[in-house]
């Protein structure tokens, strides 16, 4: 089945990007295809100035892109400290100035480092997730909906750190369902409809587009 249609987005060095859009627009679909685990069947990613249509996950997470799926996305038999240096697993180097760095956006896993993940609340493994990808240090983070399930609480507190992530420097594209939160804290934003590009804008514009607002943010 095709699931995307000509949809075309960019992402710029430093910037974070939020795609928005129905259940089935193609929102995963679109961050698997760029991140290799699906193969399109016509158009080309590109990365840097490289393309890298249809390479596999691994070899582009070597050129500096890391994805954080929705589900799934955590080792939860192992411990906090585990889970992040099986984030570092494909580094020739001493990773251990890296791991303070993302403790240092993630206090709390510091604290819990010795705990599995499995008995972590909602939140926490999301921090754990993201925190893992960090560990290569990349250019691109590809987050798919991190806030899902999470109470509301805990919503606000993932989107502060995406925010403190972007400010490191990561380039962000996040998938995300909470479409009137992601917008407010976006560059720019895509809204995504039935596999097209339906809106592009900033994220303060689309916010204040009286169609964008009546179809896709709740009126």
């Amino acid at each position: 089945m095709e699931i995307l249609h000509g949809v075309c987005i960019e992402l710029k060095e430093g910037e974070m990007v939020s795609i928005i859009g129905p259940n089935g627009a193609g929102k995963s679909t679109l961050l698997k295809t760029i991140f290799g685990l699906l193969k399109p069947k016509e158009g080309e990613v590109h990365f840097n100035g490289e393309e890298i249509t249809g390479l596999n996950p691994d070899k582009i997470v070597r050129k500096g892109m890391c994805y954080v799926p929705q589900t799934d996305n955590v080792f939860p038999s192992l411990t906090v400290g585990e889970n992040l240096a099986m984030g570092a697993f494909i580094r020739e180097d001493d990773y251990r100035d890296r791991l303070e760095e993302v403790y240092d956006i993630f206090p709390v896993l510091k604290a819990r480092r010795r705990v599995r993940v499995g008995k972590l609340s909602g939140g926490q493994r999301q921090m754990v997730a993201m925190g893992r990808a960090l560990m290569l240090d990349p250019k691109v983070l590809l987050l798919d909906e991190p806030s899902a399930g999470l109470e509301p609480k805990l919503v606000s507190m993932i989107f502060e750190k995406i925010i403190a992530i972007n400010k490191t420097g990561v380039a962000i594209i996040v998938v995300e369902q909470n479409a009137r939160e992601v917008l407010k804290l976006s560059d720019r934003g895509y809204v995504l409809a039935m596999g097209y590009n339906r809106f592009e804008d900033t994220g303060q514009a689309l916010l204040s587009n009286e169609e964008v607002g009546r179809l896709y943010l709740g009126g």
